[in-house]
C-alpha cells in the first residue's frame, strides 16, 4: 500500500500537478493520505477477523 502511495506521488510529480504544489505542502498531503490508508487497512483488519 505504501508503493502504491509513492508510486501515485511520482505520478503527480511527472506529470506536474504535485510539482507546482510547495514541497511541504506535498510531504504533509502524502503523509495524511499514508495515515488514513493505514487506518483503513487496520479497521479491515480488524474487520475481517469478527
Amino acid at each position: 500500500m505504501l508503493f502504491l502511495v509513492a508510486a501515485l506521488l511520482l505520478l503527480g510529480v511527472v506529470m506536474g500537478t504535485v510539482a507546482h504544489a510547495p514541497l511541504g505542502f506535498t510531504v504533509v498531503a502524502a503523509v495524511v493520505i499514508a495515515a488514513w490508508l493505514g487506518v483503513f487497512a487496520l479497521r479491515e483488519r480488524h474487520a475481517r477477523r469478527h
